[in-house]
C-alpha cells in the first residue's frame, strides 16, 4: 500500500506518495520509490491506485529515477534535430531554452505530475499567446519518454490551455497589423521620398506581392520572367551566427508562381538597370544574383526591412504594422479587390486555409463598407418581379 505525505514548497503545500515498484535484482524484493508534486492528497492517491494497478498486472515501467526532463530532452532532440531545417533547429532551441527548460529542465522526470504540468501552461498562458505551441513541444518529450520507457505515462497529455483574458474582448482598433488603401499609398510615397531606390521596390514587391520578407530577400533575377510577368518563389533567406543561407520553402504550398503587375515589373526593370551599373551578367546567361543586395552582391541583413519601416511609420506617423503586416495588407486589398479565400491562400502559399481565414476576419472597413453599400443598393432597387409574380395571357397564378 502507498503512504501519503504533506510537504511545503514556495508555491505552496504538496503531497507525495510512496510505492514499491521495480524489483531490486540482489535481494528480490521491491524498491521502495517516492512521487511529488500533487496538490491535493485525492490527486496523490488517484495517480498512487493506477501505478499500484499497474505494478500488480505487470504494465508497470521501470522509470529511471535520475533523468531529468532536460536530459530526455537532448536525448530527443540528438534524435530528431537531424531532420530539422537551421531555421526550425534554431527555433526549437530558443522555445526550450526560454518558456520550457526554465519550468521543466532540472526536475526528475518521474516526479513531473499532471497538476504541475497544468500550473505551468496556466503561468505562461498569462503571460504569451504561443502558450498552445509551448504545450506542444513540451508534450513531444513527454511522449519520447514514454516511447523509450522512462516513465510510464505522459503528465503533459491532458493539460488545457486556458484562454487570455485579451481573448474574450474585441480587439481594439489599433491592434490591426494592415493597412487600408488610403495608408498604403501615404506609405509607399514617403518610402519613394526617404529611402533609396533598391529599398522602395521591395516595400513596393512585398506589398504588391505577399511574399514573405526572407522570400523577397532571397530573390534571384533569375527568378523572375519579365516576358511572362511572373516570380517564382522557392526558397527563403536565413541568418545565423554571422552566415546567411538559403533553404528550401517549408511546405509544398509556399512553393508558387506569382503573376505580378506592369507596375511591379517596371519597377523590378529599373531596379536591374540600376544593379547592372555595375558588373553585368552577359546576355542570355543564367543571373543568380539577388534583386536586392548590397553592391557588393552580399545578402541584407534580415532585420533591414523591420529597422526601414519602424522609422518610416515614426516618422510619418503612419499606423504601425510589421513587416509580416504587408503580406496581410496584401491579403485584405484583394479581398476588397473581390478575391475569393482559395485565390487569397494560394497566392500567399498559405498551407492551412485556417491561415487565411484568419486574415480574412480582419478583412479592411473599406471591404466592409463595400458589403453594406451592396446590401443597401439591393434594398433601394426595389421589390422584383420573379416568374411566380407573373400572370401571363390567359393563365392564373
Amino acid at each position: 500500500m502507498a503512504s501519503f505525505q504533506k510537504y511545503d514548497t514556495k508555491d505552496g503545500t504538496r503531497w507525495l506518495y510512496k510505492y514499491y515498484g521495480t524489483i531490486n535484482p540482489e535481494t528480490g524484493k521491491r524498491r521502495q520509490s517516492t512521487k511529488r508534486g500533487f496538490r491535493t492528497k485525492k490527486e496523490a492517491q488517484l495517480d498512487a491506485a493506477q501505478t499500484e494497478k499497474e505494478v500488480a498486472d505487470g504494465s508497470f515501467v521501470a522509470q529511471d529515477r535520475n533523468m531529468t526532463f532536460e536530459e530526455v530532452y537532448n536525448q530527443w532532440y540528438a534524435l530528431n534535430s537531424p531532420n530539422f531545417k537551421p531555421s526550425t533547429k534554431k527555433a526549437v532551441q530558443s522555445k526550450f531554452k526560454q518558456q520550457i527548460l526554465p519550468h521543466f529542465g532540472k526536475i526528475k522526470l518521474m516526479d513531473i505530475t499532471r497538476s504541475y504540468c497544468q500550473e505551468v501552461v496556466n503561468k505562461i498562458a498569462a503571460k504569451i499567446k504561443t502558450a498552445d505551441e509551448m504545450r506542444m513541444y513540451a508534450n513531444q518529450i513527454f511522449d519520447y519518454a514514454v516511447k523509450m520507457d522512462i516513465i510510464s505515462r505522459n503528465p503533459m497529455r491532458d493539460a488545457i490551455v486556458p484562454k487570455r483574458q485579451a481573448d474574450h474582448f474585441a480587439a481594439r482598433e489599433d491592434s490591426r497589423n494592415f493597412w487600408e488603401r488610403n495608408e498604403v499609398i501615404r506609405f509607399l510615397g514617403a518610402a519613394k521620398q526617404d529611402l533609396e531606390f533598391r529599398d522602395y521596390v521591395l516595400f513596393h514587391f512585398l506589398l504588391y506581392s505577399g511574399a514573405r520578407k526572407g522570400e523577397a530577400l532571397s530573390l534571384r533575377w533569375s527568378d523572375i520572367d519579365f516576358k511572362m510577368r511572373t516570380v517564382s518563389l522557392s526558397k527563403t533567406l536565413f541568418h545565423d551566427k554571422d552566415e546567411f543561407q538559403f533553404l528550401t520553402s517549408k511546405t509544398a504550398s509556399s512553393r508558387r508562381v506569382l503573376s505580378l503587375d506592369e507596375s511591379t515589373i517596371g519597377l523590378l526593370r529599373k531596379r536591374r538597370s540600376e544593379a547592372n551599373s555595375g558588373p553585368v551578367t552577359p546576355f542570355l546567361s543564367k543571373d543568380e544574383r539577388l534583386v536586392f543586395a548590397h553592391e557588393n552582391g552580399q545578402p541584407l541583413r534580415l532585420a533591414l526591412p523591420n529597422d526601414l519601416l519602424k522609422r518610416l511609420i515614426r516618422d510619418h506617423d503612419l499606423h504601425p504594422i510589421t513587416v509580416h503586416g504587408l503580406r496581410h495588407t496584401h491579403a485584405s486589398m484583394l479581398f476588397e479587390a473581390g478575391a475569393s479565400i482559395k485565390e487569397v491562400q494560394e497566392r500567399l502559399g498559405h498551407s492551412d486555409i485556417k491561415m487565411t481565414m484568419n486574415i480574412y476576419t480582419h478583412v479592411t472597413k473599406a471591404a466592409k463598407e463595400k458589403t453594406a453599400d451592396r446590401f443597401a443598393k439591393f434594398m433601394e432597387s426595389g421589390p422584383q418581379e420573379t416568374t411566380q409574380d407573373v400572370v401571363t395571357d390567359g393563365q392564373e397564378n
